[in-house]
């Protein structure tokens, strides 16, 4: 997905801090009535998102702590690498990383930019036929427990609101009104 030019760092921004995972990013706007005024964005990596399905059609869900940030529901996923320009490799990394499970099936399910004021993307990815292969190598600061859920379980693990995934839990919420969601959302799952 191209990112939005009006939701892009300008070509002429510069770069006004960078930490380890915000950059800010400042540039001079013409406003309306002629003035210029200093305009500011937030810059960070991109990130993939897995809804990962295994052959008997179990969704791999995680429960995860992360220190300053508590328990919370999630799926595997996390923020592109330096050397990764695909959100498909990022998605393959972090689904092996954190679960141990790997798929030759993906799918690009969707892209979203969550808010108008970053440049990020987060491109969420179907996994389907998902085998373990491997242990999973978490990060120092990860605890997770994954956990196989059926489809119904997963409706209901996506509408939690200790699931992170908001674009997600808005489309359970469509597919829980609109039976026709539900069916679209059933074939793109292969359920």
């Amino acid at each position: 997905m191209n990112r939005n030019p009006e939701h892009s760092v300008p070509k002429d921004a510069k770069c006004v801090f960078n930490g380890v995972l915000f950059e800010v990013w400042q540039w001079q706007q013409k406003m309306y009535d002629g003035n210029t005024q200093t305009f500011e964005m937030l810059k960070r990596p991109d990130t993939a998102v897995v809804i990962a399905i295994t052959p008997d059609k179990k969704f791999i869900v995680l429960e995860e702590e992360q220190p300053g940030k508590g328990k919370f529901f999630s799926l595997p996923g996390g923020r592109f690498d330096e050397a990764e320009s695909d959100g498909l490799l990022a998605a393959k990394r972090e689904l092996l990383e954190e679960t141990g499970y790997a798929s030759e099936n993906w799918d690009l399910y969707f892209v979203q930019q969550p808010a108008s004021k970053i440049d990020w993307l987060i491109y969420f990815y179907i996994a389907k036929e998902s085998v373990k292969i491997a242990p999973p190598r978490l990060d120092g600061g990860e605890k997770i427990k994954p956990d196989l859920l059926d489809f119904q379980e997963f409706m209901k693990f996506m509408l939690d609101p200790k699931f992170t995934e908001v674009a997600l839990r808005i489309k359970a919420l469509e597919a829980a009104a609109d039976l026709s969601k539900l069916a679209e959302m059933k074939k793109k799952f292969g359920v």
